[in-house]
């Protein structure tokens, strides 16, 4: 539990100075009825903490915010009773490529947040993994259910957030990624995958617009290439910006 926590203090420390301005910029577009997604590669330490403080970010400001993580849905009336403070995470059924303690410990955090007074809900919009469920169709439709005043801070796995792919073989051209489906939707949506420059590259970070040549080229070779699918040729077709994790 210790050796968590100080893992927790270095990592924010570490980023407190090179991610404030990425804090910014992300929040300028987390306005009334917009949906920004952060994409992550799941049990990342450093995501979790960057995630947590970019809610601590937007709720200083007081206002108000929803979360959305990639957690099952029918976890959600267990997550209701941890933001009344009477049930804690340990009682959580997590799929295990997704659980990891910081994980935890950010819902219990927010739950904390929320029992002292922060306008902030918590929100599981993963599916169920039942049969004939289409995940990507299952998250979009959760998300839309939260839209409202409060802007919609989601944190998944980096493909969902992918807004357009273009796929190689025909058999897989009505596949859809969630932001796909929102902005098909006609939903303001902001997409923000994270990238690692290398695996142990977790102590800086920057935001790179997808205007640039480098969002291209990295949301190809990061991402894309893990895909039947031909390269992006702007990157502002799939995604608003790409948050880099770079060694210091």
């Amino acid at each position: 539990m210790w050796s968590h926590f100080f893992v927790t203090i270095i990592l924010f420390a570490s980023l407190s100075v090179n991610a404030t301005t990425v804090y910014d910029r992300i929040a300028q577009g987390m306005t009334p009825n917009s949906m920004t997604l952060i994409g992550e590669s799941h049990q990342r330490p450093e995501s979790i903490v960057f995630f947590d403080s970019l809610i601590t970010h937007h709720l200083q400001q007081n206002k108000c915010l929803t979360v959305a993580l990639e957690i099952s849905s029918g976890q959600q009336s267990l997550i209701d009773e941890i933001q009344q403070g009477q049930a804690t995470v340990a009682n959580m059924n997590i799929a295990s490529p997704i659980d990891h303690p910081p994980l935890r410990k950010l819902i219990q955090d927010l739950a904390e947040m929320r029992i002292n007074g922060k306008c902030l809900k918590l929100v599981a919009v993963d599916a169920d993994f039942k049969p004939g469920v289409e995940r990507d169709q299952w998250i979009a439709k959760k998300l839309i259910k939260l839209s409202g005043e409060a802007p919609v801070l989601a944190l998944l796995g980096s493909l969902h957030t992918l807004k357009k792919v273009d796929w190689k073989y025909e058999e897989l051209k009505e596949e859809i990624y969630a932001a796909g489906i929102l902005v098909s939707s006609g939903y303001d949506v902001k997409s923000y995958p994270q990238v690692w420059t290398e695996r142990a590259c977790n102590t800086r970070t920057r935001l790179i617009r997808a205007d640039q040549p480098e969002a291209t080229k990295l949301l190809n070779s990061k991402l894309i290439a893990s895909l039947n699918a031909f390269e992006i040729k702007k990157a502002t077709d799939a995604i608003d910006g790409i948050i880099l994790w770079e060694c210091s």
